[in-house]
């Protein structure tokens, strides 16, 4: 398993919320968590958002590191699976994972949260990938959906 270094992530949820204090665009507030969280750690490779664009489709929103894939149905991949189970998907080894969408060859583990507006409604999974297997904890999965929580609650 991977050292890594741990992120104070109340640090990183008040920069985030200071950056999108009244902030209703959801593009904006997508690219500005996007540039937050990739800076946040060495162990993500690669963070971007799948937005809800169509019945059981997901396009790629704001994202940093390589391309991603374009498009994901709910029915294949890590994304795909957050978005169908609305649930969050801690994948260690993505070549494990029975039906994996390689956008990166590089990818060794994935951690994908479902994102909803205020109202209830799905609008998107946010998804974090890194070169390095069983990279993420469920501290990341818990604080990460917090702030995801924070601020897509409070800017709609």
């Amino acid at each position: 398993m991977l050292t890594q270094k741990k992120i104070n992530y109340d640090l990183l949820a008040k920069t985030i919320f200071a950056l999108t204090e009244a902030e209703t665009d959801e593009v904006s507030l997508m690219a500005t968590i996007v540039c937050e969280v990739y800076h946040s750690d060495d162990r993500f490779n690669w963070t971007g958002f799948y937005r809800v664009t169509g019945p059981e489709m997901l396009k790629i929103g704001p994202y940093q590191g390589a391309h991603g894939c374009l498009q994901i149905p709910f029915s294949r991949g890590v994304c795909g699976a957050a978005a169908r189970t609305q649930r969050t998907q801690l994948v260690n080894d993505v070549d494990a994972f029975k039906g994996h969408i390689a956008c990166s060859s590089s990818t060794r583990s994935e951690l994908v949260l479902p994102v909803w507006n205020a109202c209830g409604e799905l609008i998107a999974v946010f998804d974090i990938d890194s070169d390095q297997p069983h990279a993420f904890i469920e501290e990341d999965s818990t604080e990460i959906a917090r702030i995801l929580k924070d601020v897509f609650m409070s800017n709609f």
